[in-house]
C-alpha cells in the first residue's frame, strides 16, 4: 500500500451530493458540480450524476476533456479568443464577457457545424471575472455580440461572488443579476433560462429563503466536497465535512530543539521563518511536502498534533504530546479546499476510494 494517500469516502460525497441537489430542486434550481478540485475525478463524477448533478462545470479544458458523461458541460474560465476552437469540442457552454472571444467562438462553432450556448458573466461587484453591472452599454455589446452569432445561443447570464473581493451574495446583487436577466429577455424576445446566481457561497442565502426568485442555476463545488459555509465560514449544516482524509506515514520521530541553532536566513521558499522557543520537543516528519499539499490548509485528525511547517519533501510536526507514535505510524489530516486542490494536483499522492 503507498503512501501518502487520499482517502475518499464515495458514500459521504454521494450524500452531499443528494443533500444540495435536493436543496436546490426545492427552489427550482439546477445544479452544476464544479469538477476542477479534483481533476474531474471520475469516480466522483459518476456519483454526482447519479445523485442528480445535471451538469458538469470546470475550468480546465484538460479536464473537461476527461469528463465522460453525457451531462453537458460548462466551461467556466472565460476564454481568450485562441481558445475558441478547444473551447467549442470541448464544453456545451461557456462563461463570456469580451466580444473579441465572443467571436471568436462563434467562428469556431460554425466551423464545427456546432451551436454553443454562451452565459454572459456579469460582474456584481466582487470585481473579478464580468461586464460591470453598473455598465449597460457594454452588457448590452456583449449580449448583441453573442446574437449576431448564427452557431450561438445566448443561454443566459451568470456571476461570480466571493472569490477574489469576498463579496457575499445577498437579495440585492443576485436580483440585479436577475434584472439584468429580464431587460436582455425583452431586448431580445430570447428565454434565457440559464441565470447562474453563484458558487458555494451562495447556498446559505438558499437556504435562508432569501433567494430571489429566477436564479435557475448553481455552481458548486467546495461545499459539496468539504461541507463548507464560502460565505460566512464554518459547515453547512446536513453535509459531510470528511469526505476526503489524507495519510501520511511517520520517517522520522526525534527529540530535538523548538528553535532552528545558528544564523538564521530564508528558507528554500525564500521565505524569512521565525520560531517561538518551546524548549526541547518530540518531532515527527512526514513523507509528504509542500509539492503535495498546502500544508497550511491540513487539520490532524488526532489532538495535541501540532503542524510546524515544511519543505517540499517533508512537513513537519510537534508530536510531544503524543509518546506512543513511532517511525512507520500513519498519521491522518483533513484538508481545506487549497490543500485538496493540490493533493489531486500531485502525482504522488495516491487515491483510494472507499464505499
Amino acid at each position: 500500500m503507498s503512501y501518502p494517500r487520499l482517502i475518499v469516502n464515495v458514500d459521504k460525497f454521494r450524500r452531499n451530493v443528494r443533500t444540495v441537489v435536493d436543496w436546490c430542486r426545492c427552489k427550482g434550481i439546477s445544479l452544476a458540480y464544479v469538477t476542477k478540485c479534483t481533476l474531474a475525478d471520475p469516480v466522483l463524477c459518476e456519483a454526482a450524476q447519479a445523485e442528480g448533478a445535471a451538469l458538469f462545470a470546470d475550468s480546465r479544458l484538460l479536464n473537461l476533456e476527461h469528463i465522460s458523461s453525457g451531462l453537458p458541460r460548462i466551461m467556466l474560465r472565460i476564454g481568450c479568443p485562441e481558445e475558441a476552437d478547444e473551447i467549442v469540442r470541448l464544453a456545451d457552454i461557456s462563461l463570456q464577457s469580451e466580444v473579441d472571444a465572443i467571436r471568436a467562438l462563434g467562428k469556431a462553432a460554425r466551423a464545427q457545424g456546432k451551436k454553443h450556448r454562451v452565459v454572459l458573466m456579469i460582474d456584481l461587484g466582487d470585481l473579478r471575472e464580468g461586464v460591470y453591472f453598473e455598465n449597460s452599454d457594454g452588457i448590452l455589446a456583449a449580449a448583441e455580440a453573442v446574437v449576431r452569432e448564427s452557431s450561438l445561443e445566448l443561454y443566459g447570464v451568470g456571476t461570480n461572488l466571493t472569490c477574489f473581493g469576498g463579496i457575499v451574495p445577498s437579495p440585492d446583487n443576485l436580483g440585479a443579476l436577475v434584472d439584468i436577466a429580464d431587460d436582455l429577455r425583452r431586448r431580445f424576445t430570447l428565454p434565457l433560462p440559464f441565470v447562474s446566481g453563484g458558487n458555494s457561497s451562495s447556498l446559505s442565502l438558499l437556504l435562508s429563503g432569501d433567494m430571489p426568485e429566477g436564479v435557475t442555476n448553481l455552481r458548486v463545488g467546495e461545499s459539496i466536497l468539504l461541507g463548507t459555509d464560502t460565505a460566512h465560514g464554518g459547515r453547512l449544516k446536513g453535509l459531510h465535512p470528511d469526505v476526503f482524509t489524507l495519510e501520511a506515514k511517520l520517517v522520522e520521530v526525534q527529540r530535538k530543539p523548538s528553535r532552528p541553532v545558528g544564523e538564521s536566513s530564508i528558507n528554500a521558499f525564500g521565505e524569512a521563518v521565525t520560531f517561538e522557543d518551546r524548549g526541547e520537543m518530540t518531532r515527527g516528519i512526514c513523507a509528504i511536502g509542500r509539492q503535495d499539499v498546502d500544508i497550511d490548509g491540513l487539520s490532524p485528525k488526532e489532538q495535541d498534533l501540532l503542524i510546524l511547517g515544511g519543505s517540499s519533501d517533508h512537513m513537519l510536526l510537534d508530536i510531544t504530546k503524543h509518546p506512543e507514535l513511532k517511525v512507520g505510524d500513519t498519521l491522518s489530516f483533513y484538508p481545506s479546499y487549497g490543500a485538496l486542490l493540490r493533493l489531486y494536483t500531485s502525482p504522488f499522492v495516491d487515491k483510494v476510494y472507499f464505499s
